[in-house]
């Protein structure tokens, strides 16, 4: 069977790395063309090099490429600000958008929760690197246990934060807290970003803060394990870093769960990650970007497979 056409929109690390991923392992989808707005850019010539097709006019150009018609799927790696942007302009045509910036215009989706659910939305969220991280785990202990807030710090390497990144430390926050709630199943979360400027750059790290009540330690081990190896099984480089940890809650901590009583002693589970890169663009520090692409990528895949086996019937 022919395999689905895509684009991608944005030429920075984070488009550059999926490009290579869908020319190297990708089993459903043909990248067709990249599109940046900087003729000079790094990411556009190596697509070149890569026998990829290239557009430096931004939107308007992947509509006027001559092979726009047959692309099906089109990822945008841009900034949560271009995206509204390229997602207004896209829209008479009918594309499925992959969005992967914080713009958040459709649903947050974490492959590892929630990756069949919205599947035929035409703009899919991949909501942020942290968030691609750090929900599952969230979800995890949920499934087990209500949990009455979750709070997620994600730290990453300053040089495999490009422009974009950077651009939107804020929409990064918000879109991750939101989807904290509504694909973690917290009752609140917040989220923290770090930009780590160590040289040699560190490793992606991750860690998860949940208050619940009463909790099962075994059955949220256990949950977490689960959760780790589902999202191991697209990004290999996914891991816990050390055992899951349960401490009991000292004080008033109202103010962190809103006004709502909550019964019994609180418990905190701390969860520690971290992100291993598959070095497919930058070196194997930058797992926020193997995590993001991989991510978007799986959704990609799937939405392409039953697309297929759908027509083969």
């Amino acid at each position: 069977m022919p395999k689905t056409k895509v684009a991608v929109i944005g030429s920075g690390n984070i488009g550059t790395d999926l490009v290579i991923k869908l020319k190297r392992v990708a089993e459903y989808l043909e990248i067709v063309v990249l599109v940046g707005i900087d003729p000079n850019s790094d990411g556009l010539a190596r697509a070149r090099r890569l026998g990829i097709d290239t557009v430096s006019n931004g939107v308007q150009g992947l509509i006027d490429h001559p092979d726009f018609a047959d692309i099906a799927i089109i990822f945008d790696s841009t900034s949560a600000q271009a995206h509204i942007a390229n997602a207004e302009a896209l829209r008479p045509f009918g594309k499925h958008l992959i969005d992967l910036t914080p713009a958040a215009l459709g649903p947050y989706v974490v492959p590892a929760v929630n990756l069949d659910q919205h599947l035929a939305a035409p703009d899919i969220n991949m909501v942020t690197c942290g968030g691609q991280a750090t929900i599952p785990i969230v979800a995890a202990i949920s499934r087990v246990t209500p949990v009455h807030y979750a709070e997620i710090v994600a730290s990453i390497a300053s040089k495999s934060a490009g422009p974009g990144t950077r651009a939107n430390i804020d929409e990064f926050t918000e879109t991750t807290a939101k989807a904290i709630e509504e694909v973690g199943g917290a009752a609140r979360g917040k989220a923290i970003i770090v930009l780590n400027p160590a040289d040699p750059p560190l490793i992606m790290r991750d860690t998860v803060l949940a208050l619940v009540s009463a909790p099962d330690q075994d059955a949220i081990r256990e949950s977490i394990q689960q959760m780790i190896a589902t999202v191991s099984a697209y990004v290999p480089g996914y891991r816990l870093k050390q055992e899951v940890q349960f401490s009991q809650v000292d004080g008033n901590v109202a103010t962190l769960i809103g006004d709502d009583p909550v019964p019994g002693p609180l418990w905190k589970v701390s969860v520690f990650l971290e992100v291993e890169g598959a070095a497919h663009y930058l070196p194997a520090y930058a797992g926020n970007l193997d995590i993001m692409t991989s991510a978007a990528l799986r959704v990609a895949e799937t939405l392409a497979e039953k697309t297929t086996l759908e027509l083969a019937r």
